[in-house]
């Protein structure tokens, strides 16, 4: 029986595709045999091979490769059921697998699995099924993958295991279809399979990637009381985590103990875990007893564990111990640092204005071979500014980062624009407020804030409501810090009517006016004489639920003392030392000397000066001249007579 070439077939198709010939064309039988049957081994180049028939002969290969032939030709259909008949293949669950594993579109793989299921003395099982989902869910037919998902929990015929079981939540959990999951989960637990740890370890996992950490806890305590059930290293690494999300840290040690407890070596994750909530709690020596203890038990911490301590060493302000243990961990432990440890380093050193280790650490990323991301020049911008370094020399790193191709982030340009407003570079600010624009970011809250108020400071008032407009019109609901600042500049500028336009447009539009917004106009009600008007509004954002803060307070005592209240200053003065909220700081001290020294209170102001000096305050150089030039007054008052 001679070979149909290459050639004849290629010039079928060609002409079987052409629009006037776009019809299937008929095939006989015999047709179709001849073109998937075996060369005859007479006419073989190599005549002494004589072919046989097993499933590691090269033939079934062969086989199988014209058998794909024509389900990329024809999809599936009579032509391919006709050639599996020619090719004498048996439908049995190792030829639907091998079928589901082909690379042809999932359509024909459906209808090749439920031709399949209707065979008689075939029946699918489950790996056949798991084939199925698997196609499905790499075309992203979730919907076609949960039904079939649903007929293997409910077809009596179909063994589901345990391991089976994880594979179906897994699958659903990536579909982020977590609801239907446990809804298979149940189905399969209530009728035919009982779910074991790894089964549990499935669901709590899916549960914990989605942040439905209240139902970890759920599924964990369902999961202990079966008895036969237990937790592994796994279920409880998942369970601190979750824990520690939800901020129930003692409840997260308790398992840690319990887990110890039931014979469980912790695992380096767990441990890493377990000392964030250390160090988030500021229970700093307990987090390092531990980190020491990992170590003696011989579980190596990683660079996440070592991210984790000093994270917490910089938290608690212990910088030197955190900048040593980034040169322990790499001199004695050999463990490498990664670009999100030493972006916490450097953040930990900048905090304190260590500029100079900063910017070392940051010439050292080469050596780790670790790429300087936008959060490495965002830690340096930022620690730049604050350590009121050069600007020229903040501005170089800023073009450094886009030459070595780094995109600046929203959160760089909100630091470059804060910094310039601070440093009175307004125009330069404004020009990176139109690069943003130009490079498609949308509008940044707290950049726009930075220059209200820097604009307002400037006295540019109209400037600042033109940029405060801008910002409602492109971003729709402002934050209350926004209007704050609004509120404060056009109360300093006398526009006290805006002001309170624009604090009863903050109630209209649902967020409600915060501390700051309050603070802006009681602060202009007092500049602009009208005390009591200041105090109602104080009275009544108590009543509203807003706590006053000190800033609050001394607001009002400032507005007592500038009318010569001074028995309501006092009053004041008094019920914030009984209040335990609200503590008198070096303001408020200050302010109630002045008020003392303008009304000729000199013993009152002694008295008030010893009481600063036993709280660890100092009187001002503005108070301490008020004082003065009372006295000088009061002098000459009396030389006059």
């Amino acid at each position: 029986m001679a070979y149909i070439s290459s050639r004849s077939i290629l010039v079928k198709r060609s002409v079987s595709t052409l629009p006037n010939l776009s019809q299937r064309f008929k095939q006989t039988e015999s047709e179709i045999v001849q073109m998937f049957s075996l060369p005859n081994p007479e006419e073989s180049e190599n005549p002494q091979q004589k072919w046989k028939l097993s499933k590691k002969d090269p033939s079934v290969r062969m086989l199988d490769e014209r058998f794909i032939r024509i389900l990329k030709i024809f999809k599936w259909g009579p032509d391919a059921e006709k050639a599996l008949e020619v090719l004498k293949l048996k439908v049995d669950h190792r030829l639907v697998r091998s079928v589901l594993d082909i690379d042809v579109d999932i359509n024909v793989k459906t209808q090749f699995f439920k031709w399949a299921g209707k065979r008689r003395n075939f029946q699918h099982d489950s790996s056949t099924y798991m084939a199925l989902i698997r196609c499905l869910e790499d075309a992203r037919l979730y919907g076609e993958m949960h039904r079939t998902i649903q007929e293997v929990v409910r077809n009596a015929y179909v063994t589901v295991s345990p391991g089976t079981l994880s594979e179906l939540v897994k699958a659903l959990g990536r579909a982020k279809m977590v609801s239907k999951a446990l809804s298979v989960f149940y189905q399969a637990k209530g009728r035919k399979c009982r779910p074991n740890s790894s089964t549990y370890n499935s669901v709590i996992m899916m549960l914990m990637q989605e942040g439905q950490h209240e139902r970890v806890h759920e599924v964990y305590s369902e999961m202990c009381n079966e008895g036969d059930c237990f937790p592994d290293t796994v279920t409880y690494s998942a369970v601190i985590n979750s824990y520690d999300k939800l901020g129930r840290n003692d409840s997260a040690v308790r398992l840690f103990d319990e887990m110890r407890e039931n014979g469980l070596e912790p695992t380096e994750k767990i441990y890493t875990t377990l000392l964030g909530v250390y160090f988030k709690v500021g229970e700093v020596e307990r987090g390092l007893d531990l980190f020491d203890e990992m170590k003696r038990e011989g579980c190596l911490p990683s660079v996440y564990t070592y991210t984790e301590v000093v994270k917490g060493l910089g938290k608690a302000g212990r910088v030197e111990e955190a900048y040593g243990l980034y040169k322990d961990m790499v001199t004695r432990y050999g463990v490498s640092p990664d670009v999100v440890f030493l972006n916490n380093l450097m953040n930990v050193l900048g905090k304190v204005g260590r500029v100079e280790e900063l910017k070392n650490v940051f010439n050292e990323m080469g050596r780790w071979r670790c790429t300087p991301t936008v959060v490495s020049y965002n830690t340096v911008i930022k620690s730049l500014f604050e350590s009121k370094a050069p600007v020229a020399e903040v501005s170089s790193w800023f073009e450094k980062m886009k030459g070595e191709g780094v995109s600046p982030s929203e959160f760089t340009y909100s630091i470059m624009i804060d910094g310039y407003c601070k440093t009175n570079r307004v125009e330069k600010a404004l020009l990176l407020l139109e690069e943003m624009d130009e490079r498609g970011f949308p509008p940044c809250p707290a950049a726009y804030c930075s220059l209200i108020n820097a604009l307002g400071k400037a006295k540019r008032y109209e400037a600042a409501n033109e940029l405060f407009k801008e910002l409602k019109e492109n971003f729709g609901n402002v934050s209350s810090r926004v209007y704050a600042v609004m509120i404060k500049h056009f109360g300093k500028c006398g526009k006290l009517s805006e002001a309170v336009d624009l604090f009863n447009e903050m109630k209209n539009q649902g967020s409600g006016p915060d501390v700051y917004a309050y603070n802006a106009l009681m602060s202009g009600m007092v500049k602009a004489g009208m005390i009591s008007e200041g105090h109602s509004l104080l009275r009544k954002m108590e009543e509203n639920g807003c706590k006053a803060d000190v800033n609050s307070h001394n607001i009002m005592l400032n507005g007592f003392a500038r009318t010569g209240a001074v028995k309501r200053a006092i009053e004041m003065f008094e019920a914030m030392k009984g209040c335990g909220a609200v503590k008198p700081d070096g303001v408020t001290y200050n302010t109630l000397l002045g008020c003392f020294a303008h009304a000729g209170m000199f013993e009152e102001a002694a008295r008030m000066m010893g009481e600063m000096k036993e709280k660890g305050f100092v009187y001002d150089a503005i108070t301490y001249s008020s004082i003065l030039d009372a006295v000088g007054l009061v002098q000459k008052l009396r030389f006059s007579y």
